[in-house]
């Protein structure tokens, strides 16, 4: 079972000087902004017109940093009660849509599409949560996930981000999930999950990340070297900042700390900025802008294709959206979760010149997150 992030960086107190300093500290300790490209990229794109599925936890609109940038979905979890509530879920979409606060914005988290729209649909419970087993156990808790990325699609999301992974020793997937990929992919909706954090460990094979056709991030520190826990399986797609990432936490607080949920929250932010400024393009080829920019010459299971660059990531989204229809049939067929050349799964089976979808699987949901200090 993965841990949430769970790092508390510092608290806001009510005394307004207090908060403006939490804040701005906030604000500095974003060092993933200038690797990633952002400041280009934003001449670009910010997202503006984009929803983006935060399938997780639950998000807590009053943070002033996601202030007006939420919209409710359901709690599909079974679960009632608001203690434990939010926090992992609040972290992911304050790092897609964060918006800042203060004069000019210049406090608090941004997010990487910080004129993006965050629709919150709880499907998991925090870890530390005593509920959680009972939601495993629910029937209608053990295909939330399934039925949040439906919820998504039909509510408009063109990005679904899934900072979440296999638990209690189920990690084969499941046939309700993978339809509800199959589903969201022929809409046109781009996925995002995290690779998981046991990669110094048994370094399993996590789902969502390994549906194919979702986009499954690994995370790096701050050298952009491939942490230690993040997972290495041959379906993933790119890395992304995620060692000591601080990021907002309830209603007025902040946390700092390490996951794939972090890296997986910010490759969901490019793809926002790519639909935004390319809204034609399909999510094979959203994929394709963000391998791109990674740069890497072939694939690693390390690495994927790369450390993916958001401002690299929009120009060859452009490029692929100049492109003839023809052209971009020769793209590639494969849309896994590996390289091209990867060998098919054994239970794979070929649905479209697109999907190539397994089956028999079943899983259940936990939250990725972190492996943060307190």
């Amino acid at each position: 079972m993965f841990t949430g992030l769970l790092a508390v960086l510092l608290l806001v107190t009510s005394a307004p000087t207090a908060a403006d300093d939490v804040a701005a500290t906030a604000r500095e300790r974003q060092w993933q902004l200038a690797p990633l490209d952002m400041a280009k990229a934003w001449q670009v794109s910010k997202g503006r017109g984009v929803t983006v599925a935060v399938l997780d936890t639950g998000v807590d609109a009053r943070h002033p940093d996601l202030a007006g940038a939420v919209v409710k979905g359901p709690d599909l979890t079974g679960q009632t009660g608001r203690d434990r509530w939010g926090h992992h879920g609040t972290a992911m979409a304050s790092l897609i849509a964060g918006r800042g606060h203060g004069e000019d914005r210049a406090e608090g988290v941004i997010g990487i599409a910080p004129e993006s729209t965050v629709l919150s649909v709880r499907v998991t419970l925090e870890n530390d949560d005593p509920r959680r087993e009972q939601q495993r156990t629910r029937a209608r808790g053990r295909d939330s996930l399934a039925r949040g990325i439906r919820y998504a699609v039909d509510h408009g999301a063109k990005v679904i981000s899934m900072s979440l992974g296999g638990g209690s020793g189920t990690w084969e997937g499941s046939a309700d999930e993978e339809e509800a990929v199959q589903y969201a992919l022929a809409a046109g909706a781009v996925l995002v999950a995290s690779a998981g954090n046991d990669g110094d460990g048994p370094n399993k094979k996590n789902f969502p990340a390994a549906y194919p056709g979702v986009i499954a991030v690994g995370a790096v520190d701050r050298k952009l070297k491939v942490a230690g826990f993040s997972n290495r399986r041959e379906y993933l797609s790119v890395v992304a900042p995620g060692s000591q990432i601080v990021s907002a936490d309830g209603s007025d607080s902040y946390v700092i700390g390490d996951g794939t949920s972090s890296a997986a929250a910010m490759v969901a932010g490019i793809a926002a900025l790519i639909r935004s400024a390319q809204p034609g393009l399909t999510p094979l080829q959203v994929r394709r802008a963000i391998e791109a920019s990674a740069g890497r010459k072939g694939h690693s299971r390390s690495y994927g294709h790369g450390v993916v660059n958001a401002a690299l990531a929009l120009d060859a989204a452009e490029r692929l959206a100049s492109r003839s229809p023809a052209e971009n049939r020769r793209l590639a067929p494969y849309f896994g979760g590996g390289p091209a050349t990867a060998a098919p799964d054994s239970r794979a089976v070929v649905i479209s010149a697109l999907l190539a979808l397994a089956t028999a699987m079943a899983a259940r949901v936990v939250v990725l997150g972190g492996r943060g200090r307190r």
